[in-house]
């Protein structure tokens, strides 16, 4: 069975090549979703998540009502990112990683080998030893480095170019994390799951744990994300 991971990776590998091979240019719409969908062969919640993984690398943008149109993006768009970022609000921040995270880990899980997992348990050990000395601040350095190593060990050089952004974006929440030390223990937890998913090699349940994790951190923070209807039904219970 091919994951939905498998397949949303795929799919924006096809349409970065087609939009860098000129088949559709700047200020071009792309095809609706259900012709784009057929002509790919995927289901239309797959296509969505692709496009939503080209929104975030800067090359189309979503226009409601009218359908995806192709960006040029300029150079100093990309010089200018740590800018957006720093303007971002926590709700932004959430569905940003709500977006990327679930997806990588999933990539992750289907290539990671012992020594990696070895290293993220290392990682979670220090946030346990944190909890256990009640140390806060060395609890999120952890807990920010944990999500950081993930981002790194994915092969996909899609992700090289917003790996720092959703780095970066991470740390926007440090603060938050900071003044609410009692729910480190939640966190650790949760992202335990992640990672025993992912020693498992079951890509669809880290995909789902990161899911759970990142709508339990929206809780925490009083925030309730956006997320669509049919994302919801994949969140692990």
């Amino acid at each position: 069975m091919i994951s939905s991971s498998t397949v949303v990776n795929s799919v924006v590998e096809k349409l970065r090549a087609a939009l860098a091979r000129g088949q559709w240019r700047s200020g071009d719409m792309l095809p609706g979703q259900r012709e784009l969908a057929e002509q790919l062969g995927i289901s239309r919640p797959s296509l969505r998540e692709a496009v939503i993984v080209l929104e975030t690398l800067g090359l189309v943008r979503s226009m409601p009502g009218k359908g995806v149109v192709v960006l040029d993006t300029p150079l100093d768009e990309a010089q200018n990112s740590d800018s957006a970022v720093a303007g971002a609000s926590l709700e932004d921040v959430l569905q940003l990683r709500y977006t990327l995270e679930p997806f990588i880990v999933g990539l992750v899980a289907q290539s990671i080998s012992s020594k990696e997992v070895g290293q993220l348990r290392l990682t979670l050990m220090d946030m346990r030893e944190a909890l256990e000395a009640g140390d806060s601040e060395a609890g999120v350095n952890a807990y920010i480095a944990f999500h950081e190593e993930l981002f790194t060990l994915t092969s996909n050089p899609i992700f090289q170019n917003v790996v720092q952004q959703t780095s970066n974006a991470l740390k926007q929440s440090a603060q938050i994390l900071r003044n609410s030390p009692e729910h480190l223990a939640e966190r650790l937890e949760e992202n335990e799951a992640v990672v025993r998913a992912i020693r498992n090699k079951n890509s669809a349940l880290a995909s789902a744990e990161m899911r759970r994790h990142i709508l339990q951190e929206g809780q925490r923070m009083g925030i309730e994300l956006n997320i669509p209807d049919d994302h919801l039904g994949n969140s692990a219970q």
